[in-house]
């Protein structure tokens, strides 16, 4: 049986579940919410849209009954405080940071062998504190950061170069947030390298947006995206239970990767049935490492506040 668990029935967790519904390769899917009431909710509205949208996963709703939750092969963790305008991702460590690493003990003591992704903002030190409270293997806990930033990078390219988005594959790496590193060497449409197909300046404004792609979101909602984080997670679960071997861009600890260690950023990874099956180590010029080097600085920052606050 494949069952996924989504943690937080959020705008955020219900997308995600909703997108692995409509994706018919699960058995079950089960949402998780501490509101009364909202997870069963959703999770019935979604279960009811499966004649319409012609799948047959189950999806099961439960307030913070984690014995539910039981045999999970992989759990989505979005639980937390979403941010609102003029807010940080660093400011919601705090709040976060507590629901998170709670969450994760309940998910280890009922599904102890899952595959945990993390979607939790700030994402690179939610990811630190849930692979510290689960004491998983590394390549067993991990980020979702890049394949939704790569996403946004692709969905701006396509509508600069008039393509199909799904034409395009791009990477970036570094800290989720202001100081992500993108990648146009390693960014091509169909193969060809998108350096050759739009100006330098055009690409730079690009890659100024995508690094403050959800800032632009928070400002015209009043509060984080969804559809996009979501379905990106989905991505990365239907890699791991389909053991697709995808190469993704995810946060991950780095164990010495481009002189990084006990640090968790952005890489591009393999995803299979064992989570993360490899760390790929691609060869970065002097200024993208400089850039990589300046976006861990922030983030091992970050992972210092989350030390002295000794929840572990």
């Amino acid at each position: 049986m494949k069952k996924v668990t989504v943690v937080g029935a959020g705008a955020v967790g219900a997308t995600c579940a909703d997108v692995l519904a409509q994706k018919n390769f699960l058995d079950e899917v089960v949402l998780i919410d501490i509101k009364e009431g909202l997870a069963e909710g959703k999770a019935l509205d979604i279960w009811e849209s499966s004649a319409v949208n012609h799948f047959d996963t189950r999806v099961k709703g439960f307030t913070n009954d984690y014995s539910k939750t039981e045999g999970s092969d992989v759990v989505v963790i979005t639980s937390g405080k979403p941010r609102s305008p003029g807010m940080s991702r660093d400011d919601l460590i705090s709040t976060n940071a507590k629901i998170v690493k709670s969450v994760t003990d309940n998910i280890m003591a009922a599904s102890p062998d899952a595959i945990i992704v993390i979607v939790s903002n700030p994402l690179d030190v939610m990811t630190y504190a849930a692979h510290m409270a689960s004491g998983k293997p590394a390549n067993k806990v991990f980020g979702q950061a890049g394949v939704l930033d790569t996403a946004r990078y692709r969905a701006f390219l396509a509508e600069e170069l008039n393509v199909s988005p799904m034409d395009i594959q791009a990477l970036l790496m570094g800290g989720h947030g202001d100081t992500m590193v993108p990648l146009p060497r390693y960014t091509t449409v169909s193969g060809i390298p998108v350096t050759e197909l739009i100006s330098k300046e055009k690409l730079d404004a690009i890659v100024e947006r995508t690094k403050k792609g959800g800032g632009e979101v928070v400002n015209l909602l009043g509060t984080s995206a969804w559809y996009a984080p979501g379905a990106s997670a989905a991505q990365m679960v239907e890699s791991i239970v389909q053991n697709q071997k995808h190469i993704f861009p995810c946060c991950v600890r780095l164990d010495g990767q481009w002189g990084l260690k006990d640090i968790y950023v952005g890489a591009p990874v393999k995803l299979g049935r064992n989570g993360v099956e490899e760390i790929i180590e691609i060869e970065l010029n002097e200024e993208e490492m400089a850039l990589l080097n300046t976006s861990a600085g922030h983030v091992r920052d970050v992972m210092n506040v989350y030390d002295k606050m000794n929840l572990s």
